[in-house]
């Protein structure tokens, strides 16, 4: 197999990882948004089930969860399949990766002064008003460096998915490894990763300049 050849099948496994990495984000941080709020209720039951369920999932390992969600239902004895397993690795992933967006979430909203809320009461804003023109632009800035750090860890986590034989770039460059019994493919997949987590983080860091405006 030729250099161009490999590649082409890294390229191909590459794909399978921006899938992977696009879905979950896409998915996961409306999620996070929904539960960090739930674990904030005044509602205590909701509070205390969010907050269980926050620390069970942060608590053990995505490869396990990914077993779990891929087999779980066969071996409940449920008549249930997966549509493919890509799916059901996004599916581990996004549960997993809500969870920590969650914690930073509330960190967020728990980080912006009660003296803002009053300010917006004061001038006579409304709660949803408050929210949006006050909180939200505060609460951005505060969990940006974070929310990076979760983002381009999550990255690197869908290697994960080659538990249940997903073809991502980590899948492909081992089976190639294994059919010339050279190692180079592995290190090569790696370049990928550099380059990916490379144009994140030079997002991220731009991104944060931007926002220095709404620093408190």
């Amino acid at each position: 197999m030729s250099f161009g050849e490999v590649t082409l099948e890294l390229l191909q496994g590459f794909g399978t990882t921006c899938m992977l990495f696009a879905l979950t984000l896409v998915l996961s941080l409306p999620l996070g948004l929904l539960l960090g709020l739930a674990s904030m209720s005044k509602f205590k039951p909701l509070k205390a089930v969010v907050r269980v369920f926050i620390w069970v999932i942060r608590g053990t390992p995505l490869m396990l969860q990914i077993i779990i969600i891929m087999f779980g239902p066969g071996l409940l004895g449920l008549h249930f399949s997966w549509p493919s397993r890509a799916f059901a690795a996004v599916v581990a992933f996004v549960i997993n990766y809500s969870c920590y967006f969650a914690v930073i979430y509330r960190g967020g909203f728990e980080s912006v002064p009660k003296g803002q809320y009053e300010a917006g009461q004061v001038l006579g804003m409304k709660k949803h008003q408050i929210f949006f023109h006050v909180v939200l632009f505060q609460v951005f800035r505060h969990i940006l460096p974070p929310m990076s750090n979760e983002i381009i860890t999550l990255v690197k986590d869908t290697s994960l998915a080659q538990v249940i034989s997903v073809g991502e770039i980590i899948f492909v460059a081992q089976d190639i490894m294994n059919n010339i019994y050279v190692i180079y493919p592995l290190f090569y997949a790696g370049v990928f990763y550099l380059v990916f987590c490379g144009i994140l983080t030079l997002l991220f860091g731009w991104l944060e300049k931007k926002t220095k405006f709404y620093k408190v």
